[in-house]
Parts: C-alpha cells; sequence; structure tokens
C-alpha cells in the first residue's frame, strides 16, 4: 500500500479491483495438502471444503456455498445461525478465519494456478 494513513489503507482495500479481491480471499492450506502441492495458501472457491479455525464456530468442517467478494467473506454449508422468524440463514466468515482441508479440483485452470505458483516459489 502507498499511505501509511489507516484510513487510506481502508478505503484502498474496500474500494478495491476484482483481480485484488480475489487474492485477498485465500486461506492457509491444511499440512497435508500443503505438503502434496507446494503451495502454503489459495484463493478460496466454491466448492472447498474447508475447517473454521476462529470464532464461535471453531472446528466446524463443511464446503463453502458462496463466495461474497464484495464483502471478503465466505458462506459454508455447516455454518448457519437461527433468524428471530425462525429460518436459517449461513453466517459469513472471513476466509483467513478458514483452513482449507479440500480442494475442488475439477478445472484445470486451478491446477495451472498452483503450478505457476510452485515454480515462482522454487525460484
Amino acid at each position: 500500500m502507498s499511505s501509511k494513513q489507516p484510513r487510506r489503507q481502508r478505503k484502498t482495500f474496500f474500494n478495491a479491483p476484482l483481480h485484488r479481491r480475489h487474492k485477498a480471499m485465500t486461506a492457509p492450506l491444511s499440512r497435508e495438502l500443503r505438503e502434496k502441492y507446494g503451495v502454503k495458501r489459495l484463493p478460496v472457491r466454491k466448492g472447498d471444503k474447508v475447517r473454521v479455525m476462529r470464532g464461535q464456530f471453531r472446528g466446524v468442517e463443511g464446503s463453502v456455498v458462496d463466495v461474497d467478494l464484495s464483502r471478503y467473506k465466505i458462506k459454508v454449508d455447516n455454518v448457519v445461525i437461527k433468524k428471530a422468524s425462525g429460518d436459517q440463514v449461513f453466517y459469513p466468515i472471513h476466509p483467513s478465519n478458514v483452513m482449507i482441508i479440500s480442494l475442488d479440483t475439477s478445472d484445470d485452470v486451478r491446477m495451472k494456478i498452483i503450478e505457476r505458483r510452485r515454480a515462482g516459489e522454487a525460484e
């Protein structure tokens, strides 16, 4: 960031373009995935299986249902709260508070990203 002022850092963060928002939506990989892929963290995607590491839902595992780039939050299928009307809604969680325990590698694009990152870290 170019400024030291917290207000300008927040302004830059919350007015960031999409390609920077994707980068900010990263979560650490589990120890097994780290050894398997050689990458420490990856952006969270819909379909990934995650474990909540912080907050009132600590220890809960589930798959990612939604990734909200505008609010910098993700929604996990087992993390729900009950509204006053009795409806259950997903509780939004920041991706830094979860750990990816299983990747959704159904497309080749993600594997290319992993290979590119692994090659960058080797240099």
